[in-house]
Formats: C-alpha cells, sequence, structure tokens
C-alpha cells in the first residue's frame, strides 16, 4: 500500500567514480518516481551548452586569401589545414578570454599540436596532426584563439574577423560526452524510486566534475529568477555540490561507523541514528549520554575525526539547518517501516 507524503522525498546519496583522467560516472539518488529525469535532461543539455571551452575562431596564413587556397611545399591545403586545427585543443595559460598567436615553420616538419604551445596557451592534444611541409617550405600563420561556450557558425562571426583572416567554426564545448541512464531502485519496500547514473567525458580542457559543477550553476543561475520573485533563497550551486558529498557522510548510519557493541547500544538506546547527529552534539553532550564511559567516548570521537567531521563541528547555518531537516526526514520514514 503506497503511503500518503506530505513532502517530496530528498536524494542524499551521491558517487563519483573516475574511469579516466578525462571520464567519470556521476550517481545520484533516491529519486522519487518520475523526479530522475526532471533534474537529468537539463543537466545533460547544459552540460553540452554551458561548460566554457577555447577555440580557434580565426586564421591567418601567409600567401592565402581563402580557405580554398593552397600553400607551396605543404601537403595539406588550406580547408585540410583547417579541419586538423579543429581537432586541436587549446587552453590560453593567463585567464585571458582572448589571445593571438604567431608560428613560423621551415624545411621538412610534421607539425603537431604540442609545436604550438608557447607561453600563451596550453596544447590539450600535443599529439593531434596539423601538417607536413616539404624541405624547401615555409609555413606561417597567426591564430586567434578565444574563450565561449556551444557553438558558433563561422558566418555569425564574420564581423568580429579581423582583416586578411578567415573565420573559422568555433565549437567551444569541452564536453565530448553527456549521457544518462535512469534505474529502478528499492527504498523501504518501494521499487518506483529512481537513480541517475551520469557519464561524463571531457576533451581535458576541464575536468569532467569541473563541467558537471558547470552544470549545476548554470541551472541554477536560470532557476533563480523565479527564487528572487518569490523571495525564496536559493544557494550557492558549487556550495550545494561539495557539501551533497558531505551530506552522505553524515547521513550514513551510526552502524557503518564499525563501534564496538558497547558504544553502539549505548547509541542505540539514545535514538541516535546517524553521524550527523553525533557531529552536532558537543563534547560535553556525548560525555552526557547515559551509560557512555571513557572508552566508548574516545571510540566514537576517534571515529568521526577520520570522517572529518569531529564532536562538536562547526556547520554553516544553512548547512546545519539541511542537515537537521534531512535526519528528521530520514528518522520518519524509518517509523513510519
Amino acid at each position: 500500500m503506497k503511503k500518503i507524503s506530505t513532502s517530496l522525498y530528498m536524494p542524499h546519496e551521491i558517487e563519483i567514480e573516475q574511469i579516466s583522467e578525462n571520464r567519470v560516472k556521476i550517481l545520484a539518488y533516491p529519486f522519487q518516481s518520475g523526479f530522475a529525469i526532471t533534474v537529468a535532461h537539463p543537466l545533460r543539455r547544459l552540460l553540452y551548452g554551458s561548460s566554457a571551452g577555447y577555440a580557434v575562431t580565426s586564421l591567418k596564413i601567409d600567401g592565402a586569401s581563402h580557405e580554398f587556397d593552397s600553400i607551396k611545399g605543404m601537403h595539406e591545403d588550406v580547408s585540410l589545414l583547417i579541419l586538423n586545427l579543429k581537432k586541436i585543443r587549446f587552453k590560453i595559460k593567463n585567464e585571458a578570454k582572448k589571445v593571438e598567436v604567431n608560428y613560423s615553420f621551415e624545411g621538412h616538419k610534421d607539425i603537431v599540436g604540442s609545436d604550438l604551445e608557447n607561453d600563451d596557451i596550453e596544447i590539450v592534444t600535443p599529439e593531434f596532426h596539423l601538417a607536413t611541409i616539404n624541405e624547401d617550405a615555409k609555413l606561417s600563420f597567426s591564430l586567434i584563439i578565444e574563450k565561449g561556450i556551444g557553438y558558433i557558425p563561422s558566418e555569425e562571426l564574420r564581423d568580429n574577423v579581423p582583416e586578411e583572416y578567415i573565420g573559422i567554426d568555433a565549437f567551444f564545448t569541452p564536453v565530448k560526452k553527456a549521457i544518462y541512464s535512469i534505474e529502478n531502485m528499492l527504498v523501504e519496500d518501494d521499487p518506483t524510486y529512481e537513480k541517475i547514473v551520469f557519464e561524463i567525458e571531457t576533451d581535458g580542457q576541464i575536468s569532467p566534475v569541473q563541467a558537471f559543477k558547470e552544470s549545476i550553476e548554470a541551472l541554477n543561475d536560470q532557476i533563480a529568477i523565479f527564487g528572487k520573485a518569490m523571495d525564496i533563497d536559493v544557494s550557492s550551486p558549487e556550495d550545494d555540490f561539495d557539501n551533497s558529498v558531505d551530506m552522505k557522510k553524515l547521513l550514513q548510519s551510526v552502524n557503518d561507523m564499525s563501534l564496538s557493541a558497547r558504544s553502539f547500544n549505548c547509541l542505540d538506546r539514545a535514538v541516535i541514528c546517524h553521524v550527523g547527529e553525533l557531529s552536532m552534539m558537543s563534547e560535553l553532550e556525548l560525555k552526557g549520554l547515559k551509560n557512555l564511559g571513557k572508552k566508548s567516548f574516545e571510540e566514537i570521537t576517534s571515529k568521526l575525526e577520520d570522517i572529518g567531521f569531529p564532536v562538536g563541528y562547526e556547520f554553516d547555518d544553512d548547512f546545519l539547518k539541511a542537515l537537521s531537516k534531512n535526519i528528521q526526514e530520514l528518522k520518519a520514514q524509518a517509523q513510519e517501516a
């Protein structure tokens, strides 16, 4: 029989699985039925559309006036050179939003991404091939690299392209893949709860976790207008992401602390079920628990320090309110079960 609820079940578990340097899985759960897709779909869209990256927006080559031109001594024509440039991923080192860089190569050489690195830019894809020139060839060119989001075709950049430069389609987004799946899971004998499994891969300009944080920030910024109009407090998105990991630790059962039977039984009799309840207590309050001896006190405080939230931990007011609310909800759900 389905129970009557007066508030939404709050997901409180998040896991980050590092698959490789630029690829992660992020799992969040449990969501009430139908709410996982409500959260996952806009985040996926924002991962592609709001993550900032760098791209070449225009190119000037000595001896070439348009993209269908060719350069003496270079195996590739200009159009193929442009295609290769799009595969090379850049990062501006000094946090500038725009930089112009100049290059000159002579003699037989296979030019790859690493050959373009200098004091202004870092090459994320150093092995990518750019061009091959002959022994008697000279290749001189300049690039304008800019920071942006999404994709902008060269036609829309035309007014910003300097004279003698060739405009290039700018694919800024550093996110190569952002997919999600939704799995059913069992919560208190109810199999309709849901888990979101994100798989995110970037090109190396930023980490997948940073891209995920930026998508959360963008989503929060878009929704914030409603919060301001309705006088609703909208907390910092990056803090929310980091705090969700802390919340997971604090909502763990005290049974997960691997306490001795004596310590656990003492907490059980005091109806202390979650790690966060202990961290919110002062040393005096913890010592005041009935039948809690010195050894049990030392054991519990040592375990809490290992977790990172010792007794008497000073929480941010907003986080403390959220923690208290989550603990109350979990206790209420346990009583209903």
